[in-house]
Formats: structure tokens, C-alpha cells, sequence
């Protein structure tokens, strides 16, 4: 069992309304994450909830997971996030709200890394990391020392990589975000 972490409690300051509210394709940004990680074999799929929380929508196949610290930062919600899982669960893979046109094949492959013996699976697009990222029950201690104001797991990829397995990702799916409305047309044309 891997579970699915999505991170969507940010204000999305610079979009200026919470991304997780925002629609590609008529389906909320929050939507589209909750079904890459259950596509992609996770379960559970936990949702961390900040700015907006009252607004989501349903979110069926997922445990809305309140963080009432979002503007801590993205290192609070992967944290609290973390922590939300069932003590049985051995692995997460987390994905950002703001980057919806990662695939389930990719989820599938960092999930494959881990079932092969990692403990940090990372997918790679043109040979630098982004999501999904799996993380291993033995390194969420590690966080702690990582994951302060709005930085995730970078830091701790970068200081271990003997601990890291990187996992191409190039042929499925984009590591795009949406940072403002501005791309949102740029990913409809490259989604």
C-alpha cells in the first residue's frame, strides 16, 4: 500500500484565488490531483486543506486533511500531511495542486522504485527532479529538519542522494504549474 499526499493549501497568492479552486478543463485543479494519485495506484489519498478549505468541492476517493498553519508554508503542509497517514502506511507519493498535467504512469513509476528498494523515488523531467516525489516511512523523521517555510523535500534530495532514485519521467506527462491565469492557456496547449 502506497498512499497519495496532495498538497493543495496554499492561497495562491500570485494567481490571486487558492489554486486547488482553480478549473482546467471544468475539473478543479484539486480534483485533477485527487484522481493522478488514485490512477496511479495510491491508496489512501490524503488532501491537505488550507486557504479556501470551505470551498472545496466534494472530493470522493480522498481525505480532506484541514491545515489550519498553511501559511507556515509548503513545508508545514507536507508535514501535516505526513502525519495524517495511517500508522500502516510505508511510503506516500506527493504531488502539488498546482501541477496538473503530471500522469499516472509516473505516479506508477516512483511507486515501482520503491517496490524495487528505494526509500526516495523522484521523477525526473530532462534530468531534473520534480513530482511526484515518493517518500519512504523511514525518512519522514528527516523532514523535520527539511521541510520549514516553503521549502518540501528539495533540500533533503539534494543533501541525500544516496538515499534517492531517480525515475524518468520525460515521455509521460509535464511538470508545468499554474503560478498565475496567465498559464493556464499555456497548459491547454501543452497538455
Amino acid at each position: 500500500m502506497t498512499a497519495g499526499l496532495l498538497l493543495a493549501a496554499g492561497a495562491g497568492r500570485r494567481y490571486g484565488r487558492p489554486k486547488a479552486l482553480v478549473e482546467l478543463a471544468g475539473e478543479p485543479l484539486v480534483r485533477r490531483g485527487v484522481r493522478l494519485l488514485r490512477d496511479g495506484g495510491c491508496t489512501p489519498v490524503h488532501v491537505v486543506l488550507g486557504a479556501g478549505a470551505d470551498e472545496v468541492p466534494d472530493l470522493p476517493g480522498a481525505v480532506p486533511v484541514r491545515h489550519d498553519r498553511w501559511s507556515e508554508g509548503l513545508g508545514s503542509s507536507l508535514r501535516r500531511g505526513l502525519a495524517s497517514l495511517p500508522a500502516d502506511v510505508p511510503a506516500a507519493v506527493v504531488v502539488l495542486v498546482d501541477q496538473p498535467l503530471l500522469h499516472p504512469v509516473a505516479v506508477h513509476r516512483v511507486r515501482a522504485a520503491y517496490a524495487g528498494g528505494a526509500l526516495v523515488a523522484v521523477a525526473t523531467y530532462a534530468g531534473r527532479p520534480g513530482h511526484p516525489v515518493l517518500l519512504g516511512r523511514d525518512v519522514w523523521p528527516l523532514l523535520d529538519g527539511y521541510a520549514i517555510g516553503d521549502r518540501g523535500a528539495r533540500d533533503l534530495l539534494r543533501d541525500r542522494p544516496d538515499l534517492v532514485v531517480e525515475v524518468p519521467c520525460d515521455d509521460v506527462g509535464s511538470p508545468l504549474d499554474v503560478d498565475t491565469p496567465a498559464d493556464l492557456p499555456r497548459l491547454v496547449s501543452d497538455g
